[in-house]
C-alpha cells in the first residue's frame, strides 16, 4: 500500500505533508509541477502525511475516491517518466 495525492492539491502545493514525511518520499519540481507526488516505492505507509494535508488531498491507496483514481497511476508514473505523468494530468 502507498498513499496518493489527488486533485485538491492542484495548484495549492502546500508542503505540510513534506514536512512530516519521515522518509522524504513526497516530491515535485518547483515551477513545473502543479501538485506533489508520493513515491510508492519509498512510502512506508505511516500515514503521517494524510492528516497534515490542509486540503484533504491525500488518501491511502485503497481509499482513493473513484473519481480520483487516475492519481494513483500518475503518482507512480511520475517517478518513472515525469513527462508522461504530466501528460496524464486532467486539465
Amino acid at each position: 500500500m502507498t498513499y496518493v495525492i489527488t486533485s485538491p492539491c492542484l495548484t495549492v502545493l502546500d508542503k505540510s505533508c513534506v514536512d512530516v514525511c519521515p522518509v522524504d518520499c513526497i516530491h515535485f519540481e518547483e515551477g513545473v509541477d502543479t501538485k506533489l507526488f508520493i513515491d510508492p516505492e519509498e512510502c512506508i505507509d505511516c500515514g503521517a502525511c494524510e492528516p497534515a494535508c490542509p486540503v484533504t488531498a491525500i488518501f491511502a491507496e485503497e481509499d482513493v475516491p473513484e473519481d480520483q483514481a487516475i492519481y494513483t497511476e500518475i503518482d507512480a508514473l511520475w517517478f518513472q517518466d515525469k513527462d508522461a505523468a504530466r501528460a496524464k494530468m486532467p486539465s
